[in-house]
């Protein structure tokens, strides 16, 4: 997907049941939820500083609501049923209407019984355009995503699956990049190119190698650091994104893996880069960089210090748990379909009590503690935040995130300023986590 530049902030999204050819011939086309009629949804390409406005309108049996994640706008305009609008009812419709404050690579997707509607294909790009990005031969979208299909190429629609919702969380069998069956990407020797990457995966985690080409990471859910090479593959958690600069720098005529190597017993081939055979010209220029984004930097002179517990699933040593007024068994948990605790609180939906309340302005440190067997991506709407630290991933330690992903027993800290009041939600992004209990609510007074 080419992202080419924005004419206009005004957009019209609707969601309507849609066929859509996923798995490729012979396969029938697969049945999906979508905005007008494409999954991902069209690209909305949006201007930094510049009011938008979006109309959503729903053709679906279910409610549904939009969430722009990775925006830091005004609460009504995030997009969770219940918390911060009455949900889109059937044949009805909503307007959005925002200024988003910061360029970069961001998303859209449902936020009304998300693991099913997002699994269901209800989700597409955004890109908020820098006021002067460094140039680029050009500027691509892979938005990836794994579906799961049965024979007839049709989605399989066990959302609630107990050993989905306990473990890693709902995989796939079909990888696809932008809807589709990957093919190769041409390319030419000595071009340039940008590429944008969005995890739209229900819970799938990617760790890319792109073979023989070095990878310059640009900027992290949106936010622009300084430019720096990884020390092993891309990993993209769900619900993230990283933008990257890609040299073409190898052989006319040839072709170049990008692996998958996420799971080490069973690493797959996503997609190659194909050269064509016209001779390219050296590049001797290292890419500049993006300007940054107005984030507020956290104080931590007198920051509020909340720990964050990460507990339950399978093979978890979590005994209980309290859901509403009852402290419960795991076992009791279990068949209610609620394997997973925040502090060990299991979410009961949207209604739920603050976590906690901070003063607006005020900067807050969480510190992250994953006690479980599974990863969890967290995400916090509303707010960017730094990270202090991480205990296994060293290359985020400075970086601006609204996502961070930890791995089982893994432990981080991050800061950010909590100057977007409102109530904000707070969860895992394996959308099945959240689900079963992983979610919580940070009220910003």
């Amino acid at each position: 997907m080419v992202a080419a530049l924005a004419k206009n902030t005004n957009y019209q999204l609707t969601a309507a049941s849609t066929g859509i050819q996923l798995a490729g011939t012979p396969f029938p086309e697969t049945e999906t939820w979508s905005f007008n009629q494409q999954s991902p949804g069209p690209l909305l390409r949006l201007r930094q500083g510049q009011p938008t406005s979006i109309e959503v309108s729903n053709r679906l049996s279910q409610g549904i609501t939009v969430h722009w994640h990775g925006l830091r706008i005004a609460n009504p305009m995030d997009g969770v049923p219940v918390l911060t609008q009455a949900p889109i009812a059937t044949g009805e419709s909503f307007r959005y209407d925002f200024t988003p404050p910061d360029a970069g690579t961001y998303w859209y997707h449902s936020h009304m019984n998300t693991a099913e509607q997002v699994g269901r294909g209800l989700y597409g790009p955004i890109i908020v355009e820098e006021p002067a990005a460094p140039p680029v031969d050009r500027d691509l979208l892979w938005v990836l995503d794994d579906w799961k299909l049965d024979q007839q190429a049709q989605i399989v629609s066990d959302f609630d699956n107990p050993r989905d919702l306990a473990r890693a969380g709902r995989l796939g069998n079909t990888v696809t990049i932008n809807g589709k069956i990957p093919q190769a990407l041409a390319v030419k020797a000595g071009e340039r190119i940008r590429l944008r990457l969005i995890n739209a995966a229900n819970a799938r985690i990617f760790a890319l190698r792109f073979q023989r080409h070095r990878t310059l990471v640009i900027a992290r859910d949106g936010q622009p650091l300084i430019p720096y090479e990884p020390g092993g593959p891309v990993v993209i958690g769900p619900a993230q994104r990283i933008d990257l600069v890609l040299d073409m720098t190898e052989q006319p005529g040839q072709r170049y893996p990008v692996i998958d190597v996420y799971y080490p017993q069973s690493p797959a081939q996503l997609t190659s880069l194909s050269y064509g055979p016209e001779p390219g010209r050296a590049r001797g220029d290292e890419y500049p960089g993006l300007p940054l984004n107005p984030v507020p930097e956290p104080e931590l002179g007198d920051p509020l210090v909340q720990r964050i517990e990460l507990s339950g699933g399978d093979l978890g040593q979590l005994q209980n748990a309290q859901f509403g007024d009852q402290r419960l068994e795991m076992t009791r948990l279990y068949l209610l379909g609620k394997m997973w605790t925040i502090n060990e609180v299991v979410s009961s939906g949207y209604s739920d009590p603050p976590l906690f309340t901070v003063r607006r302005g005020r900067t807050v440190i969480l510190d992250f503690r994953n006690n479980s067997a599974w990863p969890h991506p967290m995400h916090l709407h509303g707010h960017h935040f730094k990270v202090l630290e991480h205990s296994r991933d060293r290359e985020v330690t400075g970086k601006w995130l609204d996502t961070v992903l930890l791995g089982p027993e893994e432990s981080a800290k991050v800061a950010f300023v909590a100057d977007n009041p409102g109530d904000w939600l707070f969860h895992c992004h394996i959308l099945g986590h959240a689900r079963a209990g992983m979610m919580a609510v940070i009220r910003v007074s």
